[in-house]
């Protein structure tokens, strides 16, 4: 396969595959006052194990999920039972936000074949599909330390790109704040963009029931944000998370090799050494 998400209709397909495994990425923001694992515990897709992006993650720094070290992201995954011959398919329960940060995490982790549920539980859940309750007991698996250094940026690798124009900046946050119109969610952060970075809100990118857009469509968007399709790009957001939305989309239409800034806009902004502009 070589687009990056599935349908709904493949899953309920291979759902009792033993080579595919479902995985709940489901994660809110922090002022929405609501829990992944709780919703995640309240029904999930059969067989699917949840993987917490606060919890796996880097504990020494108090940026927001950051990835963790090869090492203990492959001793916590290994405890999921996850591996990396199986076709993994990760999901959340918005339709499509939290999702494409575990397919981007998993990547740079070293597993292969990695694809989203288009539509998410949603979608799955307004076709009729079954639903459980009970927390799956994979066996745990062995994985080896395993890290994809070009799929990863971080916030000196932002500044020379930034000074050198050698890749571009996207930045999906929406509109609003990356002119610097409305506040972070986040206390402490500044309001405003990296200079000469370009904005295309991942909302844009979201069909109504959850799915992604088509490829032409995500053509169209990024070209109107001014982003050339065939130079490099590195996306960012406010904590990475709907920047890996923005990789995804990137992913449907050929370019795989997209990176991440892994700390973004709270790193970025909540820093008094990094220049900020306001306006579009």
């Amino acid at each position: 396969m070589t687009d990056p998400l599935v349908s709904t209709a493949w899953l309920a397909e291979h759902l009792d595959d033993p080579q595919v495994q479902v995985v709940d990425a489901t994660w809110f923001m922090p002022n929405d006052g609501r829990s992944g694992r709780a919703d995640y515990e309240r029904e999930h897709i059969p067989g699917a194990v949840f993987f917490d992006i606060d919890a796996i993650a880097d504990r020494t720094t108090d940026l927001p999920h950051m990835l963790p070290s090869p090492e203990a992201f492959a001793e916590q995954v290994g405890a999921l039972g996850l591996r990396r011959e199986a076709e993994v398919v990760v999901y959340d329960a918005l339709g499509l936000f939290s999702a494409p940060r575990v397919w981007w995490t998993l990547r740079v982790m070293g597993f292969p074949k990695v694809y989203v549920l288009d539509g998410g539980l949603p979608k799955w859940r307004a076709e009729g599909r079954p639903v459980e309750t009970s927390r799956p007991s994979p066996a745990p698996s062995v994985l080896q330390a395993v890290y994809d250094p070009q799929l990863v940026r971080d916030i000196g690798a932002v500044r020379q790109l930034l000074a050198e124009r050698e890749a571009q900046l996207v930045d999906a946050r929406p509109a609003a704040r990356f002119r610097g119109e409305a506040p972070e969610p986040r206390a402490g952060l500044r309001s405003g963009h990296m200079p000469g970075a370009k904005n295309l809100p991942w909302a844009d990118l979201v069909q109504p029931d959850g799915t992604l857009r088509s490829p032409e469509q995500i053509r169209t968007a990024f070209q109107a944000a001014g982003v050339d399709l065939a130079a490099p790009i590195v996306t960012s957001c406010g904590s990475g998370v709907s920047a890996s939305l923005l990789a995804l989309a990137l992913a449907r239409i050929g370019r795989a090799d997209v990176a991440v800034y892994d700390g973004s806009w709270t790193e970025w902004g909540g820093r008094d050494d990094t220049p900020v502009v306001t306006g579009a």
